[in-house]
């Protein structure tokens, strides 16, 4: 009986974890979307939502290919996302950095006399009594 049942068995796996990994893609995305969701311009985050809605309903019906296919253009669209997100943190960051490099070298022809007051020049000499002693105990 267990050999009759097992292409039923293994159908049903696969459609629990296709729609479990759904899930999860589906929470994700809308967790991104709520933490950067003010990041992102109305263009890069509409496709995704559009997908996101698509996914859900997919979620909601019986057919796991049409969940397989609305997982997949989500991941693509979602991926479109990511990559915008990371370009506009790049850029944001090299803007930054530029920005901080003129500040910086502008306070550092200002204040570079008061930063040598917590510099200590230092030199380590060893004490031969010391060393000596060090050499009896061998």
């Amino acid at each position: 009986e267990a050999e009759t049942h097992a292409e039923e068995d293994r159908v049903r796996r696969e459609t629990v974890e296709t729609r479990n990994e759904a899930e999860s893609l589906v929470f994700r995305t809308e967790k991104l979307i709520a933490e950067n969701g003010d990041k992102l311009g109305d263009d890069v985050k509409a496709p995704v939502e559009e997908s996101l809605a698509s996914l859900k309903e997919a979620l909601e019906g019986e057919d796991n290919d049409r969940v397989k296919t609305a997982m997949e253009d989500l991941n693509t669209k979602a991926g479109a996302m990511g990559q915008a997100m990371y370009a506009q943190a790049a850029a944001q960051q090299q803007s930054e950095a530029g920005e901080s490099s003129d500040s910086a070298s502008e306070e550092g022809s200002a204040t570079s006399d008061s930063n040598d007051d917590d510099v200590v020049d230092a030199e380590i000499v060893d004490d031969e009594d010391g060393a000596a002693e060090g050499d009896e105990n061998k």
